[in-house]
């Protein structure tokens, strides 16, 4: 199979599960667009250099990522504007007022600890993976995790509930 018939297959299956890992480390729509697409090109460029392409899913995620944090380092004066507006959501996607109010609260959390709760509660990722996919040690991930969640719950009050997720 050629690279691009083959990257034309990865783009099928990850683009949207990309898309939704962006949107929960950006907040917004808009600018998940731009790290996804900046990395597809990232990793299409790649692409033919790789010498094994059977962790691409893996790769795309570490790319997302990392392009999301190179954005918040290289432009530290755009800084979010929390709002009482929800995030949007795309047609055909319902969620519960519950998970949007999170997503809310997750916007206003450090980059670096947005990045580790995204890759370890929403993709599921061990310690290990979200460490590697972020270039960092694994006792790193654990405090920003903690953090991560200590900020998370401070932005959503004790009114919300506790959180039960386990560092």
């Amino acid at each position: 199979m050629t690279w691009n018939a083959e990257f034309t297959d990865h783009f099928d299956r990850c683009a949207d599960s990309m898309r939704f890992t962006a949107f929960l480390l950006c907040g917004n729509w808009h600018e998940a667009e731009d790290v996804v697409q900046a990395a597809f090109l990232k990793l299409y460029l790649a692409g033919p250099k790789l010498a094994r392409r059977d962790g691409l899913g893996a790769y795309l995620r570490q790319i997302v990522v990392r392009t999301f944090l190179a954005e918040r380092r290289k432009v530290r004066w755009r800084r979010e504007k929390l709002t009482d507006d929800l995030p949007e959501v795309p047609d055909g996607h319902a969620f519960s007022e519950e998970r949007l109010v999170v997503w809310q609260a997750l916007s206003g959390v450090p980059a670096k600890q947005r990045a580790v709760l995204v890759l370890r509660y929403w993709n599921d990722l061990s310690v290990e993976e979200t460490a590697q996919a972020l270039g960092c040690s694994t006792g790193n991930v654990k405090s920003q995790a903690s953090r991560g969640l200590a900020a998370l719950r401070r932005k959503l009050g004790p009114e919300f509930g506790e959180l039960r997720m386990e560092v």
